[in-house]
């Protein structure tokens, strides 16, 4: 077992010549972030010290079952808050989710959240503390600074090293009836204090642990070259990928290696930071298609795009300076390398997709609003072509 002085931040990132601020977190959205193992017992002495006095806490039926939330309701408990407890969030939130949490949250009264659980557990528990605070529908907040109301404080306490959404103030929550995802932006709806506990993560079964983490790896690089990049960005982007492309391997051979967790969710939140300070690109705009005709998970869906979309996007030369800095080799043979070691290095072939409804793919892809962020300008002839290349 690493000493818990050997998974502070500064250790993991001995090396990698991360600016101060990277390392201390100064661009997150919203409060600041409790890192290190151990640390969310502490979520009851968190709660008590911003005033409140009784906690929702929202989570899914998964992280119920391996008893993350009695923890969470013991450790808040002691600190003296009563506790209200909504766990029933499912994989890619809806509204109906956050309906349902809604209903919870305003029967109970409650004066603070705590988001524990993966990206669909956090981003629910922002998108209940929209429409508690503020009234409407997620459909109101569709876009960027939509809410006028102060909201209550949120705790989140990421138990998977993917979203990163702990670091940024954006629900990406789904309309129910057309499935079209509505990033949900603003900077009152970021955590108040996110507690990152490599510990939690260690019980996360491996098609989790590798789907997340190549989420997160895939954050880290299109964060680095989409066209909203800035020199702060950049330093949490590289700091990320240098992360997590160590990490991956490191969980994948031992899941119950820490320090390997610790670097994945040290890694998850500093991609997760670059996105609040920047934004994707193609990679997430050709996975989600993919995902919404296919049923493929989403880490993988954009896991086997990655390596075809660093291959377009270098065709420009300036990004294509940015990839080397980032990895001296081969950066898509890297990450089919990566792929392989997660057990996901699938073709769109392998995965189902026919080849005669890609130029449908492809048109829905452009529409997606991360396409507009990727470095090379695009259509939806120029994708087609990115998702031929990914039908191996």
């Amino acid at each position: 077992m690493s000493s818990a002085n050997s998974l502070s931040i500064e250790s993991l990132c001995e090396g990698l010549n991360a600016p101060d601020w990277v390392l201390n977190f100064e661009h997150l959205p919203g409060g600041r972030v409790s890192f290190g193992t151990g640390k969310f017992s502490e979520v009851g002495q968190e709660a008590a010290a911003l005033g409140a006095r009784h906690a929702l806490i929202v989570s899914d039926p998964g992280i119920a079952k391996i008893g993350a939330v009695e923890k969470a309701v013991h450790f808040i408990k002691g600190a003296g808050l009563k506790v209200t407890i909504f766990d029933q969030v499912h994989e890619n939130p809806t509204t109906d989710d956050v309906d349902a949490c809604v209903a919870v949250a305003k029967e109970s009264k409650v004066d603070l959240i705590v988001g524990l659980g993966g990206g669909s557990s956090l981003d629910t528990a922002k998108g209940c503390n929209f429409i508690l605070t503020n009234g409407g529908t997620m459909h109101d907040y569709w876009g960027v600074d939509l809410a006028n109301e102060p909201m209550l404080p949120l705790i989140a306490i990421p138990t998977t090293s993917g979203t990163g959404s702990e670091c940024q103030s954006f629900a990406l929550i789904a309309d129910a009836k057309t499935h079209a995802k509505m990033a949900c932006g603003d900077k009152k709806a970021a955590a108040t204090v996110a507690i990152l506990d490599p510990e939690l993560t260690v019980t996360m079964p491996a098609a989790v642990t590798a789907h997340t983490g190549i989420d997160a790896i895939a954050h880290a690089l299109e964060t680095a070259v989409c066209n909203k990049r800035s020199k702060i960005s950049y330093e949490y982007s590289k700091a990320a990928w240098q992360l997590l492309n160590d990490g991956l391997v490191g969980v994948m051979k031992q899941p119950d290696d820490i320090k390997a967790r610790a670097r994945m969710q040290l890694g998850a939140a500093f991609a997760g930071t670059a996105i609040e300070n920047s934004m994707l690109g193609i990679g997430h705009s050709c996975a989600n298609p993919v995902t919404a005709h296919y049923g493929v998970v989403h880490g993988q869906a954009v896991g086997t795009m990655m390596p075809e979309v660093v291959a377009f996007n270098r065709l420009d030369g300036q990004v294509d300076s940015i990839y080397r800095e980032l990895y001296e080799g081969d950066l898509p043979e890297r990450l089919r390398t990566l792929l392989v070691s997660a057990e996901m290095n699938f073709s769109l072939a392998d995965l189902g997709v026919e080849s005669d409804k890609l130029p449908q793919l492809a048109e829905e892809a452009a529409k997606q609003w991360t396409a507009q962020f990727n470095p090379i300008s695009v259509d939806a002839a120029a994708l087609e072509g990115v998702y031929r290349a990914a039908m191996g």
